[in-house]
């Protein structure tokens, strides 16, 4: 699995090093925007992924948000880039499902940090929508439509300026079910426009979904320097409710972080996670399976 370019950003989740000090990218002053300064932060640690905090683009290898939630055409189009990645790599062709899910992932990784990534650093959240959005998956650019409204706590230096775009919630608590609720409007659109390539029901979609936005802001914060801190706030942002329904439906309970084994940890040494899906690519090479495969954790 990987991102919108650098297809190997997210192979091996379970393997990875973070810098030796922990950056925090400062909010951004007013009239700066969300998201500005962690999108900056975002290119600096992963230049092969860019945000363009501008209005969708079009033109060659664009693709809006707006397209794929409208377009089925256009959702084949984005998934026969990775049918034909996925042939380079395997030597064989993809399943037609298997290469959709690809897709899917490697839509909902990057974009989700339009999201959570303002949130991690800045405890901001932007209200965007598919039509905000646009991908071009060759060059590993986004772009994010400046001007949206976003939510943010009550003592954000930035909120009394940007009124009424800036809107205030009364803790953290409510910050992340924003959080929530902005992510899952935005992707209850794409994920039923992709629903009829991937062939799987609402329950899996939303499993994939989850998947895709843990392992996204897990991989950053780890190139930020601050991978437990990643781990432990999306741990919370998932929790299960403890009684009644899912507090974070319609996204799979818990992230599926897992321990590190007992004893003196090793250099670098991280936790895991159990994924909530499966993405089926050992079906192209059976050495390929994921680390943290449900198929495997699971038995």
């Amino acid at each position: 699995m990987g991102t919108l370019a650098p297809d190997r950003a997210a192979d091996a989740p379970g393997h990875r090093t973070a810098p030796a000090t922990a950056t925090h990218a400062p909010g951004a002053g007013p009239g700066g925007g969300p998201g500005a300064a962690a999108y900056r932060r975002l290119g600096e640690v992963l230049p092969e992924l860019r945000v363009h905090c501008a209005p969708p683009r079009s033109g060659p290898g664009w693709i809006a948000g707006a397209q794929l939630s409208a377009d089925p055409a256009a959702v084949r189009a984005l998934i026969a880039h990775d049918a034909r990645q996925g042939l380079a790599r395997y030597g064989r062709p993809l399943r037609p499902d298997v290469a959709a899910g690809i897709g899917l992932h490697r839509f909902v990784w990057p974009v989700s940090l339009l999201f959570t990534l303002p949130w991690f650093l800045e405890r901001r959240v932007p209200l965007l929508a598919p039509a905000d959005v646009s991908v071009r998956r060759r060059t590993g650019e986004l772009t994010a439509r400046p001007g949206r409204p976003f939510l943010c706590l009550p003592d954000d230096p930035a909120g009394p300026f940007e009124r009424p775009r800036a809107r205030a919630v009364p803790d953290e608590a409510a910050l992340a079910a924003g959080l929530r609720a902005a992510l899952a409007d935005f992707l209850t659109p794409l994920l039923a426009a992709f629903r009829p390539e991937v062939r799987r029901g609402p329950r899996t979609l939303w499993a994939m979904a989850t998947d895709s936005v843990v392992e996204a802001l897990w991989y950053v914060g780890g190139l930020l320097g601050e991978e437990e801190r990643a781990r432990r706030e999306l741990t919370a942002l998932f929790a299960p409710a403890v009684t009644g329904a899912p507090e974070c439906a319609p996204f799979t309970p818990g992230a599926g972080f897992t321990a590190p084994a007992a004893g003196p940890p090793a250099r670098n040494e991280r936790s895991g996670r159990c994924r909530a899906s499966c993405c089926l690519v050992y079906t192209a090479e059976a050495a390929a399976m994921c680390t943290g495969c449900p198929r495997v954790a699971r038995g």
